[in-house]
């Protein structure tokens, strides 16, 4: 039995995926505080609600799926009523898995997990890190769970800010340079919904290569890039301004910042 507790986008996504995977909605539970909430999601997806305290009980795995700001209160209410040998995943940014240990009954196995927003769409990429009691079967369950909406990487928890910078708020990015492409289009008189459209795709094409052809992005790059040619004028000025060493200070800063949430 698996139990989600916190039904928000994230909570559904993963609920999505789960069932997804062909696992019997018999075998999942939902708890969320919003009653409406739970009642849509429980005739959308054929899964029973419960509280928090009850899903603790019953299930063998628990995905966290709540707010940061809610942790410690849910963590709190499902511990008094944790049996031993269960495994509890947090997708929540911030909360170590120093902070579940410390809620939770001794020895409890707790996996840390940093998914990112594309999981909505079931493209999502999640770093998962170890508790103190965390063995491998238990990572085997987490990846095999976590993979039903995307990648998933194993790593060590020190690593979680980084990844957190990179991946986590990396969508932002990505959305950012196509705003910006868009804009672009549009000052060069391209009508908006075809520049969005061109942009798109190229967007999606470029990540399908990058991922498919095994190639670094170098030579992906090189491949366009004729001497004396549009891409060289433009790859150029992107230079010129700075690009490199902007995304470098922009995902340190997003590193320290990550750091900064998970001391409180």
């Amino acid at each position: 039995m698996i139990a989600i507790i916190g039904a928000g986008r994230m909570g559904e996504a993963l609920l999505a995926g789960i069932l997804h995977t062909g696992r019997d909605a018999a075998e999942v539970l939902i708890s969320e505080a919003r009653e409406d909430r739970a009642a849509e999601l429980c005739q959308r997806y054929g899964v029973a609600a419960a509280s928090p305290a009850e899903a603790a009980a019953r299930a063998d795995t628990l995905l966290l799926a709540v707010k940061p700001q809610d942790m410690v209160a849910a963590l709190n209410e499902i511990a008094p009523a944790l049996p031993p040998g269960r495994l509890v995943i947090s997708v929540a940014a911030g909360i170590t898995t120093a902070v579940l240990e410390k809620h939770l009954p001794a020895e409890t196995a707790v996996v840390r997990a940093m998914p990112n927003t594309p999981a909505l769409v079931g493209q999502g990429m999640t770093a998962i890190a170890a508790g103190t009691h965390t063995l491998e079967e238990h990572l085997d369950r987490a990846e095999t769970l976590l993979r039903s909406v995307g990648e998933v990487v194993r790593v060590p928890e020190k690593h979680l800010d980084a990844v957190t910078a990179l991946s986590g708020s990396g969508p932002a990015y990505f959305y950012l340079v196509a705003e910006a492409m868009i804009e672009a289009g549009v000052l060069l008189g391209l009508p908006r919904p075809t520049a969005e459209r061109l942009v798109t795709q190229t967007a999606v094409g470029s990540a399908a290569m990058l991922r498919d052809s095994g190639d670094h992005p170098t030579l992906l790059r090189e491949a366009v890039t004729s001497p004396g040619g549009t891409t060289a004028a433009a790859l150029r000025e992107l230079e010129r301004h700075g690009l490199r060493s902007a995304f470098a200070d922009a995902v340190e800063a997003a590193c320290r910042r990550s750091a900064e949430l998970a001391e409180g």
